[in-house]
């Protein structure tokens, strides 16, 4: 059985949760999100609680089972609260700098390397003296923003030598000694 599956989803106030034709919507005070499940899956409604039923013990089900109880929990998440990321880029002459929802990297490339941010993501770039550039991610959708972080952390991969790169915030790096000295 699935343990993860099984779990009840809490709905706080504020939030309404609906299920019909296969289709579960979250509306909240920070936007609305919708998600489309196996037809075969029910969701039952108990006061501001909610459970997801799969109909079988099939492996199928099974693997599904827990999958869409945390998708629809992070939907609750992500429009009552939200989610957030931090990068900082951790290196000499690194700049980030954001217009609108297109964002200027100066990554130690012979060039600037431009990235257009999705609208529903929130974007916020801080430069502070003596820090590392810091970019700022908001978003109500938990894949999307993932998603957005996983492709800016793919544009300078942290090197285990100095430890340069694209990171999250309080990441911890790995270091590798380097050369021993030649005597």
């Amino acid at each position: 059985m699935s343990r993860i599956g099984k779990k009840i989803i809490e709905v706080p106030a504020g939030v309404t949760l609906t299920f019909a034709n296969h289709k579960v919507s979250v509306k909240g005070p920070k936007g609305e999100l919708h998600q489309e499940l196996d037809p075969d899956f029910t969701i039952k409604q108990e006061n501001n609680t909610f459970v997801v039923e799969r109909p079988t013990d099939q492996k199928r089900h099974k693997s599904l089972h827990g999958l869409y109880r945390a998708l629809i929990a992070n939907m609750v998440e992500g429009v009552s609260k939200g989610f957030r990321h931090q990068l900082e880029l951790v290196g000499v002459g690194y700049k980030a700098n954001a217009q609108s929802n297109v964002l200027e990297l100066a990554l130690g490339y012979s060039h600037n390397v431009f990235l257009a941010i999705p609208s529903e993501i929130k974007l916020q770039t801080v430069q502070e003296k003596g820090q590392n550039p810091t970019i700022i991610l908001e978003g109500i959708d938990k894949q999307l923003l993932g998603q957005v972080a996983a492709k800016l952390k793919s544009l300078r991969k942290v090197e285990p030598y100095k430890g340069k790169g694209v990171r999250f915030t309080g990441e911890y790096v790995r270091r590798k000694a380097g050369k021993a000295a030649a005597k």
